[in-house]
């Protein structure tokens, strides 16, 4: 009798908290709004990333945290975590600071391959992981593209010019 009373308050619970999405919730836009070098201590480089984030719903996102990951041509150069970020209000956008510091033997690695290999256009990878708190589904952001050095000298254009963006990954 037990038993059977704790698996019906399981299903009901479960039930309840799936109806706390709402049949209108759309999931949240975001998209790399700026990725660049800032002051750092020591010898290892540190970059502020800006997340454009894009609330289409009515009730306001709270994020509980963000993990993220920067690649060039496959090397992990920057992973990190946030939290604390301001609570965006519903059908409103707002922009995210992350602040992160290169992996020093991987960017050493990095570099070392990249002048073995030739100067070219460059892979990069940006891979984000929002929680957005309760019983919401975490928001997944990749973007790619190519970033060419050689065009790039003196000229300040964004990074995400040249990119293709792509909601959830694997």
């Amino acid at each position: 009798m037990t038993a059977r009373l704790i698996a019906v308050l399981l299903v009901a619970l479960l039930l309840s908290s799936c109806a706390t999405l709402g049949p209108d919730y759309e999931e949240p836009t975001v998209t790399l709004g700026s990725f660049k070098a800032i002051p750092s201590e020591g010898m290892i480089p540190a970059f502020e990333i800006g997340l454009r984030i894009i609330n289409p719903n009515p009730q306001p996102l709270k994020l509980e945290g963000i993990v993220y990951t920067v690649s060039l041509e496959g090397y992990e150069l920057i992973k990190g975590v946030g939290k604390d970020f301001p609570v965006i209000e519903g059908y409103s956008e707002g922009t995210v600071k992350l602040t992160a510091a290169a992996n020093l033997l991987t960017g050493i690695r990095f570099i070392t391959e990249t002048m073995r290999s030739g100067a070219g256009p460059l892979k990069y990878e940006f891979k984000a992981k929002l929680d957005v708190g309760g019983f919401y589904p975490d928001i997944r952001v990749k973007e790619t593209g190519e970033i060419n050095l050689a065009e790039r000298v003196g000229n300040e254009a964004p990074m995400a010019a040249q990119n293709s963006r792509k909601m959830g990954w694997p």
